[in-house]
């Protein structure tokens, strides 16, 4: 079965340097149990490392980048060599001068497409590699160049404050939501900016609708009816930090549980097609699909997600996202795969990740 995503973009650069999905809300979805067999679509590889804290027995991550895969693979050295604090540096989290040296101690680590992948990045080294794919930097545009023309950087701190929801909506309202704040984050969150500077135009060919409205609306909802103090995405978006909160894969109480069941993760550079062809059938008892069906047409959705349950396990289950093309099982497939649409319905109101319009939950008959 054909990738129809492989022929639409490049994949030789870091898109994500993080993913940007809530692995809170995925792990609850998937509530994987120990010993499962876990496949996860590696992006930067926080999520695929947060499904090792549940102890499965094998955690298959797939990606169509190589850069991609050498996020993932310097994560892994960094949780074998590093300690947790060290860890938070070489990302970005928190601020370091030392960065250059805890890669050093990661370097051996790594495969040798590794060493020569991050030893030609050393900016993004030095930077924290959370900063160092296409889409952080369009972010980085926006709280550099974007967000200093609406709001003050007192006023954006005053927001990531702990508050009340009543205090919360009272400070969107009267302190955030400005003419300024929707007309250009209306420009910068459009479909062409985004798909120029952010994503890639090919992602948004399935897309109806007005791109940034969409998006807008999430936002709001972020930063009123979830506490912006426990929201790491929306931190780092606005500071360029993790400030009060941090993504699941990179809390001090995860750190142990991940390092230990490292060696039960395995990585390849290939489509899921191609993979679940090779793998065979019912072999796969979680999946974390990312949002990968937000960049192919019904058809080939269809026709994947037929393939995915073929190779998954009955009672097996698989989570993944819409952000602006709606993906829901068909019909067609109704005694094959039954979602769970309550449980997803009340998991998207906790995505702290929130500028996805749907949050979809799964389990395959």
């Amino acid at each position: 079965m054909r990738s129809e995503v492989a022929s639409k973009a490049g994949f030789s650069e870091i898109r994500y340097a993080q993913c940007w999905e809530d692995a809170d809300i995925l792990l609850d979805a998937l509530n994987i149990q120990p010993g499962d067999t876990c496949l996860s679509i590696a992006s930067a590889g926080d999520n695929t490392l947060a499904i090792l804290s549940k102890n499965p027995g094998r955690v298959i991550a797939l990606d169509l980048s190589p850069a991609q895969l050498a996020c993932l693979e310097l994560r892994v050295a960094a949780y074998r060599k590093l300690e947790h604090v060290e860890l938070l540096e070489v990302i970005g989290s928190r601020p370091s001068d030392q960065r250059r040296e805890l890669y050093k101690r990661c370097r051996s680590e790594l495969s040798v497409d590794a060493q020569t992948f991050w030893d030609s990045h050393a900016s993004d080294i030095d930077n924290g590699i959370g900063c160092a794919g296409k889409f952080e930097r369009y972010f980085q545009l926006f709280r550099n160049w974007v967000l200093p023309l609406i709001h003050s950087k007192s006023r954006i701190n005053k927001l990531i404050q702990a508050k009340s929801l009543d205090e919360r909506r009272m400070f969107y309202s009267q302190h955030w939501d400005t003419w300024r704040w929707r007309l250009l984050f209306r420009l910068f969150f459009s479909r062409t900016v985004m798909g120029r500077m952010g994503r890639d135009p090919s992602f948004f060919k399935y897309v109806e609708g007005t791109v940034a409205d969409r998006i807008l609306a999430r936002t709001r909802y972020a930063l009123t009816e979830l506490d912006t103090n426990d929201n790491p995405y929306l931190q780092w978006i606005l500071t360029g930090q993790h400030k009060t909160a941090l993504p699941y894969a990179l809390r001090p109480e995860n750190f142990d549980a991940i390092r230990v069941n490292l060696d039960r993760l395995e990585w390849h550079c290939c489509s899921i097609e191609d993979f679940l062809d090779e793998l065979g059938d019912n072999a796969i008892n979680k999946y974390n699909l990312s949002d990968i069906f937000e960049y192919m047409s019904e058809e080939n959705y269809v026709r994947l997600l037929e393939r995915v349950v073929r190779s998954g396990q009955t009672n097996g289950r698989l989570a993944y996202w819409n952000m602006l093309a709606e993906r829901h099982r068909p019909e067609s497939m109704a005694e094959l795969l039954h979602p769970l649409n309550d449980l997803a319905q009340r998991l998207h109101q906790q995505d702290k990740a929130f500028f996805y319009s749907a949050f979809v939950v799964e389990e395959i008959r």
